[in-house]
């Protein structure tokens, strides 16, 4: 592995470049919920940060770095819709242009909110076109900088900056979490958080959590080496749905991580539903993921303190209405 690992240092160094840009959301305890799993469960609501999801911390902490004379063609990224937005986001605050590769099957509301922040949307076929090089070729011809998704130490730093927020609210409850969850795709949010978690506590257990069908990290891990997904759409989660992990984000797996389990859209849908019902939050599916493996049981959550990421809101209407106007004992 000759690619830099980020370090505890560059999330410290990330938040003070964040700054108060990205909000300080709350971590959350519900008795309803506590109830629900016979345990102690507490919710970091990244649901409820700027652009509705972690995003904004990696992407702002990567755009700031770029050198507008030596990229003037701004910057570009690859995203199915939150990092999107938060590359979006972040250029515009940095007064640098950005050119989004969007699947053509992205929620509309994600498509329309990364134009929205000031981002240029150029729509790709996910079974048919390879966004990646779709990417290279923009950068080349715009002398742009491309924001990776996930597989890149300054964003990973910048998504850590969730991990010590969850720690130091934590520390100021005087709660110690035996349990971390996190929602995964490429692995970025949860590297960077495992970071920050095993600085403050290195003995916790800090699983992955997918979509089933779309389990990429988890079964890396059980197999020591990078796996692919069969498939490439046919998640309501989406997204979680990139093909494999990143080389950075596998390598902080296989030393952070103490497994990683999956949950069925039926499973993430009764979380969503959960979120609105009892927690009053709204959350997308790829974002209660965590929530989801909590309520199903996959692990024994009894009588044990266990800490999760909901890690965005950015939910289609129409699949959000659906979601929660099924029966109450789907849930």
């Amino acid at each position: 592995m000759d690619r830099q690992m980020p370090t505890y240092a560059d999330v410290v160094a990330a938040r003070a470049r964040i700054g108060a840009l990205a909000c300080r959301t709350p971590l959350i305890e519900h008795p309803a919920l506590n109830a629900a799993v016979g345990g102690r469960v507490l919710l970091k609501a990244e649901n409820l940060q700027r652009v509705g999801a972690f995003k904004f911390r990696g992407a702002y902490n990567k755009v700031a770095q770029v050198d507008k004379a030596a990229y003037p063609g701004g910057v570009v990224a690859c995203s199915s819709g939150n990092h999107a937005q938060g590359v979006a986001a972040a250029a515009t605050l940095r007064g640098l242009k950005s050119t989004i590769i969007m699947p053509s099957d992205a929620p509309r509301l994600k498509i329309e909110r990364t134009k929205a922040f000031g981002g240029e949307v150029i729509a790709y076929d996910r079974v048919k076109e390879d966004r990646d090089a779709i990417a290279r070729e923009i950068c080349a011809k715009r002398c742009a900088a491309l924001v990776h998704p996930f597989d890149d130490p300054d964003v990973i730093a910048g998504q850590g900056t969730v991990g010590m927020e969850m720690m130091e609210q934590a520390q100021a409850l005087g709660i110690k979490p035996e349990v971390v969850l996190v929602g995964a795709s490429g692995g970025g949010l949860i590297g960077g958080v495992s970071l920050a978690v095993k600085e403050a506590w290195p003995e916790v257990l800090i699983y992955s959590v997918e979509p089933a069908g779309f389990d990429d990290l988890a079964r890396s891990l059980a197999r020591g080496e990078r796996q692919r997904n069969a498939h490439l759409s046919g998640s309501i989660c989406d997204a979680l749905m990139a093909a494999t992990p990143g080389e950075i984000t596998f390598e902080m797996a296989k030393r952070n991580l103490a497994g990683g389990l999956a949950v069925t859209d039926e499973e993430a849908k009764a979380a969503v539903r959960f979120a609105f019902r009892e927690l009053k939050l709204v959350v997308e599916p790829g974002g209660a993921v965590s929530l989801a493996a909590i309520l199903a049981k996959k692990l024994d959550f009894a009588r044990r303190t266990v800490m999760a990421v909901l890690s965005g809101g950015n939910v289609d209407p129409a699949v959000f209405s659906e979601i929660i106007l099924e029966p109450r004992q789907a849930a």
